[in-house]
């Protein structure tokens, strides 16, 4: 198995690793640099069996203890001097704290409420703004309204002097 897999990271190095100079030799061995080819073999031989060769660190077991509370006498240093301080440790109250389902439901048309309530209120409340701040304007009324414009004046007769002699008249 050991060889398989070796000869597998072999032809891989040397599919993957261009050749270094192309002759135009008609022989089927291509000139190539040697040692690189063998450096990369031997990277790539360390890389493939590192993992499968080295021992798997052991878990170690994590005793967290009792769930008792526990106090510790820590000395630590001050800007003062030294002090002993109590150091408690505390658990969080894993308890759950979350509503019943019947209490839920019972008060979801609430909630419901409230929610179209603010959205209507988002989008109500900013257009009656709107509409406040532009009920005096009438410049959309004038644009609407806007009649024809006349049609432009004819172009003026064109000047007489030097004429073109190539153009066609």
């Amino acid at each position: 198995m050991k060889i398989f897999i070796s000869l597998l990271i072999i032809s891989y190095v040397a599919a993957f690793n261009p050749p270094t100079g192309f002759t135009r030799r008609t022989s089927s061995l291509r000139s190539r640099n040697i040692a690189k080819d063998v450096a990369t073999m031997g990277l790539a031989l360390t890389i493939a069996t590192s993992s499968t060769l080295s021992t798997p660190a052991e878990a170690t077991q994590v005793d967290f203890g009792s769930p008792l509370v526990v106090a510790e006498k820590v000395t630590r240093e001050g800007v003062y001097g030294t002090y002993d301080v109590d150091l408690v440790q505390t658990y969080d109250n894993a308890d759950s704290t979350f509503k019943s389902k019947v209490e839920t439901k019972s008060k979801k048309g609430k909630y419901t409420a409230l929610l179209g309530v603010l959205v209507m209120g988002s989008f109500i409340i900013p257009m009656a703004q709107y509409f406040w701040y532009v009920k005096d304007d009438d410049s959309s009324d004038n644009f609407f309204a806007k009649k024809k414009a006349p049609p432009p004046p004819p172009p003026p007769p064109p000047k007489k002097g030097f004429r073109n002699p190539f153009a066609k008249d």
